[in-house]
This record gives C-alpha cells, structure tokens and sequence, in this order.
C-alpha cells in the first residue's frame, strides 16, 4: 500500500496556511474524512488542528496505530472533542480569536460540541479556501490520476464483450461493478454535500434511462425504487436504443469520471446527431479551457453551441436542466472548479475536470460523452482516453 510522501503532506500544509493567513484565520479544524485524508496522509477518525504558522496537530480516535503508520504527522490520543482544549494547550497552541471549520458538510449538532469547547472562539466558514487549495493537483496526484483513467478505459473497452439483447440493466452492472472490483476499484465515491450519494455510477438505458431523478447530474434513471431514485432499473435491454454508461473509476484514493454510449443495433439518426453535437463540445471546450479562462464562460460556450444545433431543449436535461457542464474532481466527485452558470472562478494549471455535454430525450434515451482532463497551459489534457463515438454492438 503507498502512503502519501511526506514532502506532498508539507506542501499542502503550506498552501493551506498560505490560504489561513490571506482569509485571517489563526487555525483551522479540520474533521471531513478527505479533508482529513488530504493533509494528513490518514483517514482515521479524529480531529486535526491545523494553526496558522507549525505544524498540524493530528488527534486520533480509532486507530491510533494505524493512523501513525500511514501519516507523516505523529498522532496523538483523543478520546472526544472535550479533550481538544487541553491537547492543544499541551502542545503550546494557543486559543484563537478566529478559526475556520468546514461549514459545508459539519452536522449542526458538532458545531455547537465546538462551541462549547471554544466559547471565545469566533468561527468561520474555512470550506472554500480548503476547496481551493485541493482544487489545484501536484505532480503526485496527477501520476495517480493518469493510472486511474488508464484502469477506468479498461472498463468501456470490456462492455462490448457482455452487452447483449435482452440482459437486465441490473445483471449488466453486476458485470460490470465486478470488473471494476477486480483491477483494483474502490466500491465507493465520495460526494462531498447534505444528501449526495452515489457509488459506482449510472447505466441508463432506453427510455428508462431518460427519466428525471433529484441527482445534481443532467441525468438520473429510473432506478429501483423510490429510496434510492437513479441509475439501474430491471427493465432489459433492447435494440436499437441508447445505452449510457455513466461510471466512476476509483483507485489510489482518487476518481475519473467517464461516460460513453453503446448500442445494440442501430442508434436513431437524431439520437446519433446529438451525441456528435455533444463531441464538438467538448472539443471546443478542450481547447478553450486553459489558465485564466472563467469557468463561466465555457459553460456560457457549451449553450450557444447547443442552442445553434438546435438542441437547447435537450442539453443537461430535459424540464428541469442543470446549468453546469463540467465540475472538479479528485478525491471527491464534486470538487472545485465547477463550469458553471455565473461562475467567475478562473481556470488554473493543474485543475481537474470532468467535461460532460449530454443531451437527453424523455421516452427515447440518453446521449452525449463525458472524460476527465487536466488543465495545462495548451488546453485540456485526457486522462480517460477511450474512443468517444457511439460503440455499436452487433
């Protein structure tokens, strides 16, 4: 197993504490799991305290021992947030006037226990500027990221082989859930947000496929019930219609995001036309999104280039359209930044993000691509490379 180097875990608490003092925060707790993972090497449950100038101080509930093994920071027992006071006191820190908590995900119920513990303290939202200094990959992460959309091609160039007439949506993920299971996927993504759940990704099948769902994704599924509103249904796969595979590959910790559409037969003319509208896409957006560019205005690009094929209707949905079309990822599926509608947030090197133009049609199906890319200076780079057009299945 390889742990994070030490060297990463001292660059990003730079970065972060560079960010503390332009925000005027003299500490930041930290207590997300990624957030955790992200600057300290360890997901092991705990605190971790990070001052404005020092080092962190890592607080370990369950497992100690293991937390010391996979993080370059030394942890030190806590049993609850009522020990917090006196560790931090032990370890010469003093009491902040103002620190930052990720307010974006923290139950209220733990901000008060904060509270209660810090009453002089006055707390603010460190959530975007942690946010952003994730947003940004190093070198490490983006070796890791390019072995995972190596791995994650793997999966689109093995659908051809068990797609056939007939299978149930449900056996087909079965298939393919276990072929990611055996080279090495990680069985769950992080979505960072009240209510956000996934775990592999969506197949979307015909018109089932096509259904709206309460995802914050341009498409959603019919699903298996009500509880649990997208994705797969048990309806069998016919021919002649679109098969979206919409799937997350997660190895090394971290996530690609990767969509391609199959066909048993023969896909509609129009249907076909759509999906090569969504190529010029994001073919354009690839050589447009370089550092300085605002993320709204490839968004902005993405309508109009729907609008003049004729297509507006369709984009990212149908009725209830999201007004994004692309977002950061890493070690969560949502990450910063996000191509968005309004968005000014710059473009910087080293981002990384999933650019996905779909086009959805009630009652017919889904069509449209999605691949994950760094930004560089000369535009967006593929980490997932498999072949973009409609795969015909015979």
């Amino acid at each position: 197993m390889e742990y994070t180097p030490h060297s990463e875990l001292k660059d990003r608490l730079i970065r972060l504490q560079r960010a503390m003092s332009v925000a005027g925060l003299e500490a930041v707790l930290i207590m997300e799991n990624m957030d955790m993972y992200y600057f300290t090497g360890t997901a092991q449950a705990g605190y971790v305290w990070v001052p404005a100038s020092g080092l962190p101080v890592l607080m370990v509930r369950k497992d100690q021992a293991r937390a010391a093994l996979e993080s370059r920071w030394n942890p030190v027992p806590v049993r609850s947030l009522r020990d917090l006071p006196s560790i931090l006191g032990e370890a010469g820190l003093p009491v902040p006037a103002v620190a930052g908590l990720e307010m974006d995900v923290l139950p209220v119920r733990e901000f008060w226990r904060i509270q209660q513990q810090f009453p002089a303290v006055k707390w603010e939202d460190a959530s975007g500027l942690i946010r952003r200094v994730r947003s940004v990959k190093s070198p490490y992460e983006l070796s890791i990221l390019r072995e995972c959309g190596k791995l994650h091609d793997n999966l689109f160039a093995h659908i051809p082989r068990v797609l056939t007439e007939g299978i149930p949506e449900t056996t087909l993920a079965a298939e393919l859930e276990s072929f990611l299971r055996r080279q090495g996927h990680q069985g769950y993504v992080n979505f960072r947000g009240f209510n956000l759940e996934m775990h592999y990704g969506h197949i979307l099948a015909g018109p089932q496929g096509a259904v709206a769902s309460s995802t914050e994704s341009p498409t959603g599924g019919l699903g298996l019930g009500p509880a649990f509103p997208f994705s797969v249904s048990r309806h069998a796969i016919t021919r002649n219609v679109p098969v979206g595979v919409d799937y997350v590959g997660r190895y090394h910790n971290y996530l690609v995001d990767q969509t391609r559409i199959y066909v048993i037969g023969e896909l509609d003319p129009e249907l076909q036309r759509a999906h090569g509208v969504a190529l010029d896409i994001q073919e354009e957006i690839a050589k447009r999104a370089v550092p300085g560019v605002s993320c709204g205005s490839l968004y902005q690009l993405a309508v109009e280039m729907a609008q003049e094929a004729g297509l507006q209707d369709h984009f990212m949905g149908w009725g209830n359209q999201v007004s994004f079309i692309g977002h950061g990822l890493g070690l969560e599926l949502n990450e910063l930044p996000v191509l968005a509608r309004g968005v000014e947030e710059r473009l910087e090197e080293g981002m990384v993000v999933a650019v996905e133009p779909k086009f959805i049609f009630p009652n017919r199906g889904v069509v449209g691509i999605e691949n994950t890319f760094v930004v560089t200076a000369a535009g967006l780079e593929r980490l997932t490379c498999f072949q973009d057009e409609v795969i015909a299945v015979p």
